[in-house]
């Protein structure tokens, strides 16, 4: 069947399987090669195998619950947004969340997502006790810190290449309310956006929209917003009858492909101006729902389809401290200067809290998504080699197109290891997807 990650870039033809229990989902890892793909939600191609892609969708359910520790017990096809509408109204709220709730636990394991408060928490995979993962046998093994931890320092931020993840034992925070308190602040350029998340590294959220076509004096101006989880005793009178807000239907839209036309350099840079004019007009505090503060897209259906027939190609990278400054300029004069612009631009600050082979490093990590063009891919792949200059990192769960090259040279030492560990375990032979046999992971 044709599939694709969310970027709709690439699609191909694959073999997919869609096992049901244990007995099934063994089968199918024996079968041949495999990669386990959860709601499709990684960009490019990292869940897409031509051979063997299995479907984990089925594997859905939630098995335990302990209110004390708000530890929960799930199998890896759990949706996010039904962990969210179980536990939200008891009090309790993913410790990390990325930036779509539409994602497996599997995915946010195998990517090891982040969120915006990173630079306080870490990411997702700082809030994991276990895993069940199904080896090249096809036998569950259980791994957590203490028992066989390797496989669970590799597993989580492995993009699916140490085996199948099939439970997961991740905890949960308490909180009062389901309202966040957001205050939002302009900055007139990068370096100003930098200023404001070094003075509110204790604020628990915080996250920046860029405008990438700005030049001159205004390059990367942005509109930072930092949230709190807000107490009911603080929550405006109007929002105390429902503390715990949920998430009407989605009613907006993409029914098909839009034209390409519809973004290109004009467009973008007139949307970039209006929503900047709009944040910009004073800074402000605010209480807005959890769904509108973390999952603004995921309130438009089909969302991905606004860049037309030939996908979106998404490239996110994390530069050092010590280069940020720089090495985003850099970034930013490339991307106006090709006139390549996204709408969708974000930058976040990330702590010092680091794993085996998942994406952060402490420093600025810039997302960014563009239509898919011959011009767009020349500037991810000028983007890649930049990242790879100042010692940062590419985040393999939205790449669609990373030279194997560019990978190494910019992170060999971990690399060399995963590959390594591959080789000496065999799950090298076993376990694959598009994205590790062009990047020869």
């Amino acid at each position: 069947m044709k599939l694709s990650g969310w970027g709709n870039h690439p699609v191909e033809d694959c073999n997919v399987q869609k096992p049901r229990d244990k007995a099934a989902l063994k089968d199918a890892v024996l079968a041949s090669s495999a990669i386990a793909r959860g709601n499709g939600r990684a960009y490019g191609d990292s869940a897409l195998s031509r051979t063997n892609t299995i479907d984990m969708r089925s594997f859905n359910h939630m098995l335990g619950f302990d209110p004390e520790t708000g530890q929960l017990i799930a199998e890896a096809g759990v949706l996010l947004s039904d962990v969210i509408s179980a536990f939200l109204p008891q009090g309790w709220f993913p410790a990390v969340t990325p930036g779509t709730r539409f994602v497996t636990l599997g995915g946010m394991v195998a990517a090891d997502v982040h969120g915006k408060n990173h630079h306080i928490d870490g990411s997702f995979g700082s809030f994991v006790d276990w895993l069940d993962v199904v080896g090249i046998d096809g036998e569950v093994t259980r791994c957590s810190r203490t028992e066989n931890s390797e496989l669970f320092e590799w597993t989580i931020g492995g993009m699916g290449l140490t085996g199948v993840i099939i439970r997961v034992a991740c905890r949960l925070r308490p909180v009062e309310t389901g309202w966040i308190r957001q205050t939002t602040h302009a900055a007139p350029n990068l370096d100003a956006a930098i200023d404001l998340f070094e003075e509110a590294l204790d604020a628990t959220y915080s996250v920046a929209w860029i405008d990438c076509l700005s030049k001159g004096e205004n390059m990367g101006r942005s509109l930072v917003m930092l949230g709190e989880h807000a107490s009911h005793s603080e929550i405006p009178e109007k929002c105390r009858a429902t503390p715990y807000p949920t998430v009407a239907k989605q009613k907006l839209n993409v029914p098909f492909n839009l034209p390409g036309f519809c973004l290109n350099r004009y467009s973008v840079r007139a949307f970039n101006a209006l929503y900047y004019w709009s944040g910009s007009r004073s800074d402000r505090t605010s209480y807005v729902n959890w769904n509108s503060y973390f999952y603004p897209l995921d309130s438009i259906q089909n969302w991905n389809r606004i860049y037309g027939r030939k996908g979106l190609a998404q490239f996110q990278c994390v530069i050092p401290l010590d280069h940020a400054r720089t090495g985003l300029n850099d970034m930013l004069t490339e991307i106006s200067e090709a006139g390549q612009g996204s709408f969708l631009a974000v930058l976040k600050r990330f702590g010092a809290q680091e794993s085996r082979f998942s994406f952060p490093m402490e420093g600025y990590t810039l997302a960014l998504d563009f239509p898919v063009s011959e011009k767009s891919i020349a500037l991810v792949s000028k983007l890649g080699q930049m990242t790879a200059d100042y010692a940062g990192r590419v985040y393999l769960a939205k790449d669609s197109c990373l030279a194997a090259q560019d990978l190494k040279d910019m992170d060999e030492v971990r690399v060399a290891n995963f590959s390594a560990m591959r080789e000496r375990t065999g799950v090298n032979k076993q376990f694959s997807s598009m994205q590790s046999e062009r990047l020869m992971l």
